[in-house]
Parts: C-alpha cells; structure tokens; sequence
C-alpha cells in the first residue's frame, strides 16, 4: 500500500478536533512511510535545538557558545547517525544562509560521516493574516532550495497557532492551502516538505491525518513530535502517526497530560512493529526541564544511550 491509498484510507477517520476518538484503522498495522514488508532500520539523529542556548551564544558572539561545525564534532564523537541542523543557526537566518556556507557544512558533515537527516524552519501557515502565510510560503521555497543544496531530504515547516474567533476547520484551511504549495515546490527540488506536530493548532493524531488526507502529495509529510500530543495516551497518538512520518523528533519528555519522561522502549517497539526505516532525530527539552543545572550533553547522550540500547534490543538495526 503506498503512500497515497494510506491516506485515502485515512479518510474514513472523523473530521474534526482533538475530543474525537481516533479508530484503531487510522494507518494500517505493519506499514510505514516507506517500510512496506522490510524490517525496521532506524538511524539516531541529533536535532540542534537540544543545545539551543549554546548554538545562539555563537551566533551572537557570547563565552560558551558551539558553532555548528562543532556540532558536527560533537555528533561524530558521541557516534550518531545523522544530525538535524535547525536553520535558526545559520548565519542570517531567516534569510538563506551564503551558498559557500552549506557546501562546507555538507562536506564537514560527510568527512565525520555524518548524514544530514533534515532541516528546519519556523512558519505559521494558520496565521489569519495573508501576508504572513505569503511570507512563510517564500521563505519556505528559499529554504528547499536549501535543503536540496545540503543535501537534506526533508524541510521540517509549523503550521502554527489557532488564531483566535477563527474556526480550527478555517485556519486548517489555510495552512492545507500553503502545505500544497510548498509540497509542489518541495517536488521539483526532490525536498519533501513536512509539517511537525507541535501542540500549536495539531494537537492528536486525528488533527494530524486531517490535514494529510487533503493533500495528496507524495512531497508532503509529517515530522512526528512525540512530546506534542496532548492526549491521555500519547503513544496511542504516535503509533496511529507512524505510517505517514517521514522524520522525528523523539524527545525526552512528554508533554501530553500524563507527562513525564517518554519510554524509550515502549517507543521503539511501536517503531519496529510498524517496520519504520529511516532517521529519527532526538531532542533534549531545556525549556521544559525545569532545572537550573540543565546539562546539554548529559541529556543528550542519556537520550542516546537509551535509545541506541533500545534499537538493539528491538531488533531495529
């Protein structure tokens, strides 16, 4: 079943908000993205904003910051896969960053061994004011080219807030409206363009697949944030997802009701059971640790472990 006849089958879920019940149909069990029937391969991505703090200090010139070349140092030595380089860290950002720029970070990244698993910008495709979704749409276009230039195979986009006295269906109209877009775009570049969960106006699964299934794009995806869905049990939320990522963020904590560190395991064999192959970024949350004595690196590579021990002892490659 490819990726089309998954969403179509997707249709059948009710349209609507986060109160409904999302049906144990929603994406058939044992298919994913791109799996069809071979075995799971997962490959551990780094995504930059876990060092947030650090990676803006270098930018702005202040003691204690890390380029992004370092990051690449820092993903090598801790043995990962991929890194996830946000576009917030690149020099002039929101404009494109200088084309010299990029070659030298791609060719860094391949002297490491490192593959670069996607990128990232910030958009708001709900926004009640067309100017701004206009906005997000051209710098999204700058940016696949971008991407494409990295060699990134996925833009990770927002859809954005609800904005207020507007109906969810309305502003998801908007944003369904800029994703085709940018997936036509994205097309022509061999960029797929997806849209990340991010408890702003997707908050479950079932908010998730409606926007998919009114795009029918082999171009467009979903960047899966396991510590965005706001449900009482998340890990149903992320398993009902699964079919349609085409990139994570597997974060350390959960954000949904139940709160609390994420389980790993748990996570990982939802993975495998669905034969996802492909990268999954991890994501340290400094903003929602709650510590003074936050360490990057410490959560970072406790993530990882965690994770890589995970993958082996699931079978997950």
């Amino acid at each position: 079943m490819n990726r089309k006849e998954l969403l179509r089958a997707g249709a059948l879920i009710p349209i609507g908000l986060s109160t409904l019940p999302l049906s144990a149909e929603v994406g058939p069990a044992g298919t994913s993205e791109g799996a069809g029937s071979y075995p799971a391969k997962i490959k551990i991505s780094l995504n930059a904003f876990s060092f947030n703090t650090e990676l803006r200090k270098h930018l702005s010139g202040e003691p204690g910051g890390m380029s992004l070349f370092e990051l690449l140092e820092y993903c090598a030595r801790v043995g990962f896969d991929a890194v996830d380089p946000t576009g917030y860290y690149f020099p002039g950002y929101p404009d494109r960053p200088d084309a010299a720029f990029v070659r030298k970070f791609k060719r860094e990244a391949h002297r490491l061994g490192l593959e670069i698993s996607g990128t990232g910008i910030k958009t708001d495709f709900s926004n009640k004011d067309k100017a701004v979704r206009e906005a997000g749409l051209a710098m999204t276009k700058e940016w696949v080219e971008v991407a494409a230039g990295m060699g990134a195979p996925v833009l990770r986009v927002f859809v954005g807030h609800p904005p207020k006295g507007i109906e969810w269906k309305t502003a998801a109209g908007w944003a369904i409206e800029a994703l085709a877009e940018c997936a036509e775009y994205g097309k022509q570049a061999g960029v797929i363009v997806a849209f990340q969960n991010h408890a702003d106006m997707i908050k479950t699964a079932a908010e998730t697949l409606y926007i998919l299934n009114q795009i029918h794009s082999d171009w467009l995806g979903l960047v899966a944030d396991t510590g965005s869905f706001i449900t009482d049990n998340p890990y149903h939320d992320i398993e009902q997802v699964i079919p349609y990522a085409v990139n994570w963020q597997l974060k350390d904590l959960l954000a949904s009701r139940r709160g609390g560190p994420i389980d790993v395991k748990a996570f990982t064999q939802l993975l495998v059971k669905h034969h996802y192959r492909g990268y999954v970024p991890i994501e340290a949350l400094p903003e929602r640790d709650g510590r003074d004595a936050f360490n990057p690196y410490q959560e970072v590579e406790k993530l990882y472990t965690a994770f890589r021990s995970a993958i082996e002892a699931s079978g997950g490659i």
